[in-house]
């Protein structure tokens, strides 16, 4: 959002952008722990999940999930705009139907597509503001994408165990440690030049480019250190939460503090 309006944008639109966000991305997450109930129930790091599904029910669950998405997209279409109402829905069907349902339970490399419901977040603020998608959202949105495989192989490294328990393919249990690693770092490497080309752009400033430079060379230097060692997934996992969430704050405060130096050349390539 705030990428699209170049600066912070009106309270009003963040609350109803956020809240539909919150409503729509709850929804599907309960649609989807109905969906996953019989895999879940076989893995022991969801066992409080598997507790809070006896406790809700089945079918409470389901009509708690459906009040929320719809909720969230008439929220999205009377306050908003169609376009950010029809990402939505894609986010929702790409995360419940298409990973859920089909990626998750058939391929290794499902996590790699599985990744759009996961990035389309920034599309949908981004059209909060612009319904006409610009590049800036785009390298966003395939960011995101590159970023969330190394982020769940980390976290499949650690649980191996429980997605074998739970006949899930991850691509550890199907071809194992050492491939997984290997992909790890090709797709940990490729966020590097792919968030300074915000500034090769002309969006970002250089003031960008060295923060993420530095917080990426450590998030590399982690995640490099995991493979090596062939062990402290989880601490690579969280790191590369802290990762994405600098990334973003960066950011958000370069634009916030550099609007003016960088319009003109932002309005060029927009």
């Amino acid at each position: 959002m705030v990428l699209a309006n170049r600066g912070i944008p009106e309270g009003d639109l963040i609350f109803y952008t956020l809240i539909s966000l919150f409503l729509s991305a709850g929804g599907a997450a309960i649609l989807n722990n109905v969906l996953d109930k019989e895999l879940d129930v076989l893995m022991d790091r969801l066992g409080k999940r598997v507790e809070a599904m006896k406790t809700v029910g089945d079918k409470q669950a389901l009509v708690i999930s459906i009040v929320l998405m719809v909720l969230a997209l008439f929220i999205s279409v009377y306050f908003i705009n169609i376009v950010n109402a029809l990402l939505i829905i894609l986010a929702i069907l790409s995360y419940t139907v298409l990973y859920t349902l089909y990626l998750k339970r058939s391929s290794p490399y499902g996590t790699i597509i599985g990744g759009i419901p996961g990035a389309l977040p920034v599309l949908i603020g981004y059209s909060a503001i612009q319904p006409s998608l610009g590049i800036g959202a785009w390298i966003l949105f395939v960011f995101m994408i590159l970023w969330q495989p190394p982020h769940f192989w980390a976290l499949a490294q650690k649980y191996k165990d429980d997605y074998k328990k739970a006949n899930i393919p991850v691509m550890p249990v199907v071809f194992g440690q050492n491939y997984t690693n290997i992909f790890i770092l090709l797709y940990s490497i490729s966020l590097i030049p792919l968030s300074l080309s915000l500034w090769f752009f002309g969006i970002c400033s250089e003031y960008f480019a060295i923060l993420v430079l530095i917080v990426g060379i450590y998030f590399q230097y982690v995640m490099l250190s995991s493979v090596l060692s062939k062990s402290n997934y989880g601490k690579a996992f969280g790191v590369s939460i802290l990762y994405m969430l600098l990334f973003m704050l960066i950011l958000i405060l370069d634009i916030y503090f550099n609007t003016d130096k960088n319009q003109l050349l932002f309005q060029v390539y927009y």
